[in-house]
């Protein structure tokens, strides 16, 4: 005789697909996923699905909204409160000189910019290490889910920017640009991070402190009113070198030199 399966509850059962759907839309995408594929792996009719969620839009909504929540609480947390961020290993976290205005302030850099790249990045690592069907989804490229990661990032970058524009003010570089370079710091943890979920060649410790390097050294060195070293490109009369020479001065700097050649070849003709 056959055991007799235990009937779930409401909750269980909205629980139990939520599940199976989270690990069908990180496998197959939205679009691939039906609510028959759901329903037949969680070993329920078509109906049940319908009514816990309205339908596979209703469905996907929750499971971002909870992935979101979840990477969210952790960025966040990570950036304002570092006692509840990941921990890197010290060996793997470059060594800088404590200068210029993202410099190391206290035990942990908690107050640097560098600090909260750092942090940033180890837990946007951290929960991609824990839950890469929950990263997948976000980063599938899904405009359901897309547009709802982006604005994680955007959130991210304005928490980032006020940070910054408090340095800034202190080191004589203008605040103004703070959200600017926050939305650089930002682009420097989520790009890599993408990568890495499929790329496990180093550990987390190890993305976290070159994303790091690359920020930490690159702003400890940033100039008050930078500039283009080739100024601003000007094709109106030819296209400019990397040298910054455009065509025609190239033109007229050979016609000089062939125009000497030729007076000298005149001067020294017997």
């Amino acid at each position: 005789m056959a055991a007799k399966r235990t009937r779930m509850s409401a909750s269980e059962r909205r629980e139990q697909l939520i599940v199976v759907a989270r690990g069908l839309f990180a496998e197959r995408g939205f679009d691939a996923t039906s609510v028959e594929e759901v329903a037949a792996r969680a070993q329920v009719s078509k109906p049940v699905v319908y009514e816990h969620f309205g339908g596979k839009e209703g469905l996907y909504a929750v499971v971002v909204d909870r992935e979101i929540t979840t990477i969210s609480a952790a960025i966040s947390s990570a950036i304002t409160d570092p006692a509840t961020a990941p921990v890197a290993d010290s060996d793997t976290v470059p060594a800088v000189p404590p200068e210029g205005p993202v410099a190391p302030t206290g035990p942990g850099t908690s107050g640097s910019a560098s600090g909260i790249a750092e942090r940033a990045a180890l837990a946007l690592l951290t929960y991609i290490e824990d839950s890469p069907d929950g990263f997948r989804i976000l980063s599938a490229g899904s405009d359901r889910a897309a547009g709802t990661y982006s604005t994680l990032l955007a959130d991210v970058a304005i928490e980032v920017s006020g940070i910054l524009a408090s340095q800034f003010a202190a080191h004589d570089l203008d605040p103004r640009t703070a959200p600017l370079y926050a939305q650089m710091l930002v682009g420097i943890v989520a790009m890599p991070a993408q990568w890495w979920l499929e790329n496990r060649s180093m550990s987390k410790e190890e993305v976290a402190a070159h994303m790091v390097n690359l920020a930490w050294n690159g702003l400890r060195g940033m100039k008050a009113e930078p500039t283009l070293h080739s100024g601003p490109a000007d094709n109106s009369n030819g296209s400019e070198d990397a040298s910054g020479q455009g065509a025609d001065s190239r033109t007229e700097s050979a016609v000089h030199r062939h125009s000497a050649t030729s007076t000298t070849e005149s001067t020294d003709a017997p």
